[in-house]
Protein backbone atom coordinates (compact mmCIF):
# COMPACT_ATOMS: atom_id res chain seq x y z
CA UNK A 1 0.00 0.00 0.00
CA UNK A 2 0.74 3.52 -0.95
CA UNK A 3 1.81 5.66 1.49
CA UNK A 4 0.47 8.89 -0.16
CA UNK A 5 -2.11 10.48 1.03
CA UNK A 6 -5.22 11.82 -1.24
CA UNK A 7 -7.39 14.82 0.21
CA UNK A 8 -10.48 15.04 -2.24
CA UNK A 9 -12.27 18.63 -2.29
CA UNK A 10 -15.78 18.72 -2.20
CA UNK A 11 -18.11 15.06 -1.49
CA UNK A 12 -20.66 15.47 -4.16
CA UNK A 13 -21.05 13.17 -7.30
CA UNK A 14 -17.14 13.40 -8.45
CA UNK A 15 -15.86 14.19 -5.13
CA UNK A 16 -16.98 10.80 -3.46
CA UNK A 17 -16.23 8.92 -6.52
CA UNK A 18 -12.64 10.34 -6.79
CA UNK A 19 -12.40 9.29 -2.84
CA UNK A 20 -13.40 5.80 -3.74
CA UNK A 21 -11.01 5.38 -6.57
CA UNK A 22 -8.03 7.03 -3.97
CA UNK A 23 -8.88 4.24 -1.59
CA UNK A 24 -9.47 1.40 -3.15
CA UNK A 25 -5.93 2.35 -5.10
CA UNK A 26 -4.82 2.22 -1.42
CA UNK A 27 -3.99 5.65 -0.77
CA UNK A 28 -4.57 7.18 2.30
CA UNK A 29 -8.02 9.39 1.32
CA UNK A 30 -9.11 12.31 3.33
CA UNK A 31 -12.70 13.85 1.85
CA UNK A 32 -13.64 17.16 2.53
CA UNK A 33 -16.71 18.99 2.78
CA UNK A 34 -18.01 21.68 4.25
CA UNK A 35 -21.34 20.26 4.93
CA UNK A 36 -21.63 17.10 7.17
CA UNK A 37 -24.50 15.40 5.69
CA UNK A 38 -22.78 15.07 2.10
CA UNK A 39 -19.84 13.76 4.37
CA UNK A 40 -22.21 11.47 5.51
CA UNK A 41 -23.60 10.89 2.29
CA UNK A 42 -20.88 10.26 0.55
CA UNK A 43 -19.50 7.68 3.36
CA UNK A 44 -22.52 5.60 2.73
CA UNK A 45 -22.38 5.36 -1.09
CA UNK A 46 -18.62 4.56 -0.81
CA UNK A 47 -19.29 1.78 1.66
CA UNK A 48 -22.58 0.63 -1.02
CA UNK A 49 -20.50 0.81 -3.69
CA UNK A 50 -17.22 -1.75 -2.12
CA UNK A 51 -20.41 -4.10 -1.11
CA UNK A 52 -21.48 -4.06 -4.40
CA UNK A 53 -17.90 -4.51 -6.16
CA UNK A 54 -17.53 -7.76 -3.47
CA UNK A 55 -20.79 -9.22 -3.86
CA UNK A 56 -19.99 -9.04 -7.95
CA UNK A 57 -16.45 -9.99 -7.37
CA UNK A 58 -15.05 -6.88 -8.59
CA UNK A 59 -13.38 -6.13 -5.16
CA UNK A 60 -12.12 -9.06 -2.94
CA UNK A 61 -13.18 -8.60 0.45
CA UNK A 62 -9.31 -7.48 1.59
CA UNK A 63 -9.40 -5.21 -0.86
CA UNK A 64 -12.64 -3.49 0.58
CA UNK A 65 -11.87 -3.71 4.40
CA UNK A 66 -8.32 -1.96 3.39
CA UNK A 67 -10.05 1.11 1.23
CA UNK A 68 -12.49 1.55 4.36
CA UNK A 69 -9.66 1.97 6.67
CA UNK A 70 -7.73 4.27 4.28
CA UNK A 71 -10.99 6.86 3.85
CA UNK A 72 -11.77 9.76 6.98
CA UNK A 73 -13.54 12.70 6.34
CA UNK A 74 -12.97 16.48 7.81
CA UNK A 75 -15.11 19.47 7.07
CA UNK A 76 -11.88 21.60 7.69
CA UNK A 77 -10.19 22.10 4.50
CA UNK A 78 -6.57 23.05 6.57
CA UNK A 79 -6.97 19.60 8.27
CA UNK A 80 -6.91 18.30 4.63
CA UNK A 81 -5.02 20.29 2.71
CA UNK A 82 -2.03 19.57 5.81
CA UNK A 83 -1.83 15.88 5.10
CA UNK A 84 -2.08 16.20 1.56
CA UNK A 85 0.56 14.84 -1.18
CA UNK A 86 -1.74 15.35 -3.68
CA UNK A 87 -4.73 17.23 -3.28
CA UNK A 88 -7.70 16.90 -5.66
CA UNK A 89 -10.48 19.24 -5.80
CA UNK A 90 -13.96 18.69 -7.16
CA UNK A 91 -15.90 21.71 -6.20
CA UNK A 92 -18.39 23.17 -8.68
CA UNK A 93 -17.60 24.88 -12.14
CA UNK A 94 -16.93 28.46 -11.02
CA UNK A 95 -13.65 29.77 -11.74
CA UNK A 96 -13.69 32.38 -8.48
CA UNK A 97 -14.52 29.35 -6.27
CA UNK A 98 -11.70 27.25 -7.43
CA UNK A 99 -9.01 29.94 -7.39
CA UNK A 100 -10.21 31.09 -3.87
CA UNK A 101 -9.36 26.84 -2.81
CA UNK A 102 -5.92 26.99 -4.84
CA UNK A 103 -4.91 29.98 -3.04
CA UNK A 104 -6.10 28.42 0.62
CA UNK A 105 -4.45 25.06 -1.03
CA UNK A 106 -1.37 26.73 -1.78
CA UNK A 107 -0.53 28.47 1.66
CA UNK A 108 -1.70 24.93 3.56
CA UNK A 109 -0.55 22.17 1.76
CA UNK A 110 3.08 20.98 2.08
CA UNK A 111 5.35 22.73 -0.61
CA UNK A 112 6.35 19.48 -2.52
CA UNK A 113 1.90 18.80 -2.90
CA UNK A 114 0.35 18.52 -5.86
CA UNK A 115 -2.58 20.48 -6.56
CA UNK A 116 -5.11 19.64 -8.83
CA UNK A 117 -8.16 20.42 -10.30
CA UNK A 118 -10.83 17.73 -11.61
CA UNK A 119 -12.72 20.66 -14.03
CA UNK A 120 -14.40 19.27 -17.14
CA UNK A 121 -13.47 22.33 -19.05
CA UNK A 122 -11.82 25.70 -17.39
CA UNK A 123 -8.13 26.82 -17.47
CA UNK A 124 -5.96 25.26 -15.21
CA UNK A 125 -3.43 27.73 -15.98
CA UNK A 126 -5.88 30.36 -14.62
CA UNK A 127 -5.39 28.16 -11.12
CA UNK A 128 -2.35 27.82 -11.19
CA UNK A 129 -1.24 31.36 -11.25
CA UNK A 130 -3.46 31.57 -7.73
CA UNK A 131 -0.78 30.22 -6.20
CA UNK A 132 3.02 30.33 -5.94
CA UNK A 133 3.74 26.42 -7.47
CA UNK A 134 2.52 26.91 -11.14
CA UNK A 135 4.50 23.73 -12.07
CA UNK A 136 2.97 21.34 -9.47
CA UNK A 137 -0.86 22.55 -10.46
CA UNK A 138 -2.24 20.11 -12.93
CA UNK A 139 -6.28 18.90 -14.09
CA UNK A 140 -7.17 15.29 -13.58
CA UNK A 141 -10.64 14.82 -14.89
CA UNK A 142 -12.46 11.74 -14.09
CA UNK A 143 -15.22 10.80 -15.43
CA UNK A 144 -18.89 9.75 -13.59
CA UNK A 145 -19.16 7.23 -12.23
CA UNK A 146 -15.96 7.12 -11.20
CA UNK A 147 -15.64 3.17 -10.22
CA UNK A 148 -17.12 2.40 -13.21
CA UNK A 149 -15.52 5.00 -16.20
CA UNK A 150 -11.58 3.89 -16.62
CA UNK A 151 -10.61 7.39 -18.45
CA UNK A 152 -8.69 9.91 -16.77
CA UNK A 153 -7.51 13.28 -18.80
CA UNK A 154 -4.66 14.57 -17.21
CA UNK A 155 -4.25 18.10 -18.46
CA UNK A 156 -1.32 20.05 -18.32
CA UNK A 157 -1.62 23.65 -17.63
CA UNK A 158 0.97 26.72 -19.60
CA UNK A 159 3.54 26.22 -16.51
CA UNK A 160 2.67 22.68 -15.61
CA UNK A 161 5.66 20.42 -15.04
CA UNK A 162 6.68 16.86 -16.46
CA UNK A 163 7.62 15.38 -12.97
CA UNK A 164 3.96 16.73 -12.06
CA UNK A 165 2.23 14.94 -15.05
CA UNK A 166 4.12 11.43 -14.52
CA UNK A 167 3.22 11.68 -10.95
CA UNK A 168 -0.71 11.84 -11.72
CA UNK A 169 -0.25 9.46 -14.50
CA UNK A 170 1.18 6.75 -11.89
CA UNK A 171 -1.87 8.02 -9.39
CA UNK A 172 -4.40 7.14 -12.42
CA UNK A 173 -2.78 4.05 -12.65
CA UNK A 174 -2.60 3.02 -9.25
CA UNK A 175 -6.59 3.78 -9.09
CA UNK A 176 -6.71 1.46 -12.10
CA UNK A 177 -7.65 4.47 -14.70
CA UNK A 178 -6.48 4.61 -18.05
CA UNK A 179 -4.53 8.46 -18.86
CA UNK A 180 -3.96 10.57 -22.12
CA UNK A 181 -2.63 13.79 -21.42
CA UNK A 182 -3.79 16.88 -22.89
CA UNK A 183 -2.72 20.09 -23.36
CA UNK A 184 -4.90 22.59 -21.72
CA UNK A 185 -7.55 24.03 -24.08
CA UNK A 186 -11.35 24.64 -23.59
CA UNK A 187 -12.98 21.75 -22.73
CA UNK A 188 -10.05 19.54 -23.56
CA UNK A 189 -10.93 16.55 -25.42
CA UNK A 190 -13.97 14.51 -24.22
CA UNK A 191 -16.03 17.79 -22.67
CA UNK A 192 -15.48 19.32 -25.93
CA UNK A 193 -17.02 16.73 -27.76
CA UNK A 194 -19.24 15.39 -25.43
CA UNK A 195 -21.15 18.93 -25.33
CA UNK A 196 -21.09 19.59 -29.12
CA UNK A 197 -22.68 15.99 -29.24
CA UNK A 198 -25.21 16.74 -26.22
CA UNK A 199 -26.20 19.94 -27.69
CA UNK A 200 -26.96 18.89 -31.17
CA UNK A 201 -29.00 16.38 -29.38
CA UNK A 202 -31.06 19.07 -28.00
CA UNK A 203 -31.71 20.75 -31.06
CA UNK A 204 -33.00 18.03 -32.83
CA UNK A 205 -35.26 17.07 -29.73
CA UNK A 206 -36.30 20.76 -30.03
CA UNK A 207 -37.27 20.55 -33.93
CA UNK A 208 -38.89 17.03 -32.99
CA UNK A 209 -36.21 14.99 -35.39
CA UNK A 210 -37.45 12.39 -33.42
CA UNK A 211 -38.11 11.96 -29.46
CA UNK A 212 -35.09 11.86 -26.78
CA UNK A 213 -35.99 7.84 -26.15
CA UNK A 214 -35.49 7.08 -29.86
CA UNK A 215 -32.23 9.46 -30.13
CA UNK A 216 -30.67 8.06 -27.12
CA UNK A 217 -31.21 4.75 -28.75
CA UNK A 218 -29.98 5.63 -32.16
CA UNK A 219 -26.74 6.54 -30.80
CA UNK A 220 -26.59 3.68 -28.38
CA UNK A 221 -26.69 1.17 -31.26
CA UNK A 222 -25.79 2.81 -34.20
CA UNK A 223 -22.39 4.41 -32.42
CA UNK A 224 -22.15 1.67 -29.79
CA UNK A 225 -22.18 4.83 -27.29
CA UNK A 226 -22.39 3.29 -23.65
CA UNK A 227 -25.67 6.09 -23.26
CA UNK A 228 -27.44 7.98 -24.93
CA UNK A 229 -27.12 12.15 -25.15
CA UNK A 230 -29.98 12.53 -22.86
CA UNK A 231 -29.46 9.60 -20.34
CA UNK A 232 -25.98 10.92 -20.40
CA UNK A 233 -26.84 14.95 -19.58
CA UNK A 234 -29.30 13.74 -17.00
CA UNK A 235 -26.67 12.19 -15.15
CA UNK A 236 -24.03 14.61 -15.20
CA UNK A 237 -26.55 17.70 -14.90
CA UNK A 238 -28.09 19.94 -17.26
CA UNK A 239 -26.83 22.83 -15.02
CA UNK A 240 -23.07 21.75 -15.22
CA UNK A 241 -23.37 21.17 -18.89
CA UNK A 242 -24.93 24.19 -19.94
CA UNK A 243 -22.20 25.55 -17.76
CA UNK A 244 -20.07 24.00 -20.12
CA UNK A 245 -21.68 24.85 -23.31
CA UNK A 246 -21.48 29.07 -22.16
CA UNK A 247 -17.80 28.68 -21.68
CA UNK A 248 -16.98 27.11 -24.82
CA UNK A 249 -19.51 29.28 -26.82
CA UNK A 250 -17.45 32.22 -24.78
CA UNK A 251 -13.82 30.06 -25.51
CA UNK A 252 -14.20 29.14 -29.22
CA UNK A 253 -17.13 30.30 -30.74
CA UNK A 254 -20.60 30.14 -31.57
CA UNK A 255 -20.79 26.90 -32.82
CA UNK A 256 -21.30 25.87 -29.13
CA UNK A 257 -24.45 28.21 -28.17
CA UNK A 258 -26.07 26.23 -26.09
CA UNK A 259 -29.51 25.92 -27.30
CA UNK A 260 -32.19 27.38 -26.06
CA UNK A 261 -33.88 24.18 -24.68
CA UNK A 262 -31.49 23.16 -22.03
CA UNK A 263 -31.55 26.75 -21.19
CA UNK A 264 -35.48 26.31 -20.85
CA UNK A 265 -34.68 22.78 -18.89
CA UNK A 266 -32.49 24.57 -16.02
CA UNK A 267 -34.55 27.42 -15.79
CA UNK A 268 -37.47 25.24 -14.95
CA UNK A 269 -35.42 23.51 -12.52
CA UNK A 270 -35.14 20.14 -14.50
CA UNK A 271 -31.36 19.22 -13.87
CA UNK A 272 -30.92 15.12 -14.13
CA UNK A 273 -31.28 12.91 -11.46
CA UNK A 274 -30.18 15.32 -8.89
CA UNK A 275 -33.31 16.45 -8.78
CA UNK A 276 -35.84 13.79 -10.08
CA UNK A 277 -36.27 15.37 -13.55
CA UNK A 278 -34.64 16.59 -16.33
CA UNK A 279 -34.92 14.75 -19.72
CA UNK A 280 -36.43 11.93 -18.19
CA UNK A 281 -38.13 11.70 -14.70
CA UNK A 282 -36.55 9.69 -11.77
CA UNK A 283 -37.45 8.34 -8.59
CA UNK A 284 -36.62 10.48 -5.65
CA UNK A 285 -35.99 8.75 -2.25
Amino acid sequence: MTEKTIAVLGAGIMGRGIAYAAAVGGFRTILQDVESAMLEKAVGEISATLEKGVALGKVDGAQAAAAHKCLTTTRELAEAARAADLAIEAVPEKMALKVEIFGSLDRIAPRHALLASNTSSLSITEMAAATGRAPQVLGMHFFNPVPRMKLLEVVRGLETSDAAIAAACDVGAAMGKECVVVRESPGFVTSRINAMIGNEAFYMLQEGVASARDIDKALKLGLNHPMGPFELVDLVGLDTRLAILKYLHRTLGEKYRPCPLIEQYVAAGRLGRKTGRGVYEYETR
